[in-house]
């Protein structure tokens, strides 16, 4: 996936430093920077009419994804020659005198290296046909002002719409949590496949659990890491930050908060099923009051058969009505509205996802206010169901989801990789780092 991200994305970045205004007039009446410029544009362009098809394709097949790789460098190398072009437009006090100093004879060098990524580009253009790529023939994603719904997860204890089909497992997890409530502590694992709604059965949990003195919502990263974690936890009871530095303060830290008060604290997507880590972990818990509880979502089997001290419960994927109301609602798809071409191609989408409400979600809110059949049926034909995903953490009405984004939002979206998982993110503060990246133009900016 983080070669993926690069084509479109990138490419935008790319064409936004070639299509500014400063750009333009800095290249008119300079032959040499002109014929240059011109040329890296006619490059990158037939680059990028290739990227959609080798996106989709280097998820299956090694040599694209190598393709995309070399690209991706020469991109890279287009990108940083245009930045320092910019830059130097900026420190002049006239722009158009850039140009004779930037491609004096001391910058010759500067312009060798940007006509051999030309040279680069043209290269892995040419090999398309040995590749089987194909030609996109929508118009140029570069160029697109359109917006998507689609948002990428985050995972909070907030509860975000109502619960579909899910009665029966939260009449079970609540028996479960009563059973346990005359032990010291109960961790309860929810096992299931990732998409399946973990996280939403934990959230509703978390959001009706009455009694407790004191409640906590962790993420755990796919690194347990007990001292981060124990920190996590200090913080989110407390509601404040924590500057301890070594586990042994941390625990006694912790011990201290949790001492005899009854606790609910769910620790959401857990991976690691290292014994000897959870059993250090755990320690600080045992000291609080009766009736305790650590609820604990994974996808792992062996993760619950480490952690668990009573019955796990595993989480079922969601009956296809049931799916089909959450595309429904999402989607804000009417079935009197007429059109029973949609209700027909809708139900097949739903039944690809596989009752995962994460992929069902995802794609009725993408698909949301397009009432063209054409563009339901481009979601149902994607080749991207077919790529085999055992060993992908990424289900693939996801994947389909992000390359449904426009090139400018893949930037954005990929700018975010850059923050570490479960990051909380504050819409303001990203807005402004995605300004200092140069990744937004005023009109296109959604706040």
């Amino acid at each position: 996936m983080a070669v993926a991200v690069v084509g479109g994305a990138l490419l935008n970045v790319v064409f936004e430093r070639l299509l500014t205004k400063d750009t333009v007039n800095l290249v008119l009446g300079k032959k040499l920077g002109s014929d240059l410029l011109e040329k890296l544009k006619i490059s990158l362009l037939a680059a990028e009419a290739l990227l959609d098809d080798a996106e989709y394709k280097q998820l299956g097949d090694d040599r694209v994804r190598d393709w995309l790789n070399r690209l991706r460098d020469a991109v890279y190398d287009a990108d940083d020659f245009l930045y320092a072009v910019l830059t130097k437009a900026a420190t002049q006090k006239e722009v158009r005198s850039l140009l004779p100093s930037c491609f004096r004879n001391r910058h010759r060098k500067m312009v060798d290296n940007m006509e051999d990524v030309v040279t680069r580009i043209d290269i892995l253009v040419s090999k398309k046909d040995i590749l089987g790529l194909q030609q996109s023939t929508k118009d140029n994603n570069l160029s697109s002002s359109s917006s998507s719904s689609s948002k990428w997860r985050e995972t909070t204890c907030l509860m975000e719409g109502k619960i579909y089909g899910r009665e029966d497992d939260q009449q079970a997890l609540t028996k479960i949590i009563e059973d346990n409530s005359e032990s010291q502590l109960s961790v309860i694992p929810i096992v299931g496949m990732g998409g399946v709604g973990k996280t939403t059965l934990a959230k509703w949990a978390y959001s009706v659990a009455e009694g407790f003195d004191l409640k906590a919502w962790v993420c755990i990263s796919e690194t347990f890491d007990v001292a981060d974690i124990t920190k996590k936890t200090i913080e989110d009871i407390t509601k404040n930050s924590c500057a301890l530095g070594t586990l042994n303060l941390l625990q006694n830290k912790l011990q201290e908060v949790l001492s005899g008060k009854k606790f609910f604290i769910v620790l959401d997507d857990v991976w690691s099923d290292d014994a000897d880590e959870w059993k250090q972990f755990i320690t600080p818990f045992h000291c609080g009051a009766q009736g305790s509880s650590i609820l604990l979502t994974t996808r792992m089997k062996e993760v619950a058969s480490v952690v668990k001290t009573c019955s796990s419960h595993f989480l079922n994927e969601l009956l296809e009505e049931y799916c089909w109301s959450l595309f429904k609602d999402n989607a804000c798809f009417l079935e009197s509205n007429g059109n029973p071409t949609l209700v027909d191609v809708g139900r097949q989408i739903v039944n690809k996802c596989k009752g995962l409400p994460l992929a069902v979600e995802t794609l009725g809110r993408m698909l949301q206010g397009k009432n063209d059949a054409e563009e339901w049926k481009a979601v149902l034909r994607s080749a991207i169901w077919d790529f085999p995903m055992k060993n992908c953490k990424i289900i693939p009405a996801l994947l389909i989801s992000y390359f449904q984004l426009p090139p400018y939002l893949k930037c954005c979206f990929v700018y975010c990789s850059l923050f570490p998982k479960d990051h909380y993110f504050e819409k303001n503060e990203l807005v402004l780092l995605w300004m200092a990246e140069d990744l937004l133009r005023l009109q296109k900016m959604i706040c």
